[in-house]
């Protein structure tokens, strides 16, 4: 199994979900080798239960994540905390849905929810938590209680922060950290536009099914991160190819002009 525990399949928070694009970021996954994501897209995102309502419709739930054309969706969200930084939560479908809706009120600055609460919500449910972009400028974990942050499954090796902060000292870096609090490493690409698939992903003799799964694996370090040799051109083309769609969406949040923008599959094979 090749997993990415770190994607989102809307161009930003301001956009609405556009099934076009959601189906040309799975059918991307899969080329870039991908047979696994989680969806993690932000809890205060526009309309975040649109993606929810879409997979459902069209889609069938497997065990605990659906099988989209082959590939394995697991479901979650990218939730921020009070004290700033990224908590990526990833649960059986309807956990999700039922966690996201005790985070009504949570949504905006200042009124996050802090983190040792988020903690106790998430012990409600059999979900995942990953320490997102843990050493990102803006958003770091670094300034949390250290026994707050032993409560996470894992830190996440961040496609985007990897790019922007130099491949080896940042891994370096995140090693000590996570080292410090007794916390293993997965990979994230934080995928907004799929020319990054690929970057960093996650490679398990294991094929998981379901979110009990996937935490054992990262238990037992059943798991190799890698990350493509092929990192910066990945990330910098999908972040030019974002702003392009961004520039693109009208005051409802519709990419009017996606179609005309986006890359197709061609263009992705001469890139790479």
């Amino acid at each position: 199994m090749n997993i990415d525990f770190h994607t989102h399949i809307k161009i930003a928070k301001i956009s609405r979900f556009m099934p076009e694009y959601f189906e040309d970021m799975v059918e991307e996954a899969k080329v870039a080798g991908l047979t696994a994501i989680c969806i993690t897209e932000h809890f205060n995102t526009f309309q975040s239960m649109d993606t929810y309502d879409y997979l459902k419709a069209h889609y069938t739930y497997e065990q605990e994540h659906y099988n989209v054309r082959g590939l394995k969706v697991f479901t979650g969200m990218e939730v921020d905390v009070k004290e700033v930084g990224h908590i990526l939560i990833i649960g059986q479908r309807d956990e999700i849905v039922s966690m996201r809706q005790q985070l009504t009120g949570f949504e905006q600055k200042p009124d996050f929810m802090p983190f040792k609460a988020l903690m106790d919500l998430a012990d409600l449910y059999n979900v995942i938590r990953i320490g997102g972009h843990p050493l990102r400028t803006s958003t770091p974990l670094t300034h949390h209680n250290p026994e707050q942050l032993k409560r996470l499954d894992a830190l996440d090796l961040n496609g985007r922060d990897l790019y922007a902060q130099g491949q080896h000292p940042y891994r370096e870096e995140l090693e000590a950290f996570a080292d410090s609090i007794g916390l293993p490493i997965v990979g994230g690409s934080d995928t907004h536009q799929y020319l990054q698939y690929g970057s960093v992903y996650n490679e398990s003799k294991q094929e998981c099914e379901t979110i009990e799964e996937l935490k054992t694996m990262i238990k037992t370090g059943d798991y190799e991160t890698k990350v493509s040799i092929e990192l910066d051109l990945k990330v910098k083309s999908a972040s030019l190819v974002k702003k392009l769609i961004k520039t693109s969406l009208d005051e409802n949040g519709i990419a009017t002009g996606y179609s005309n923008v986006a890359l197709k599959r061609d263009s992705t094979e001469v890139m790479s």
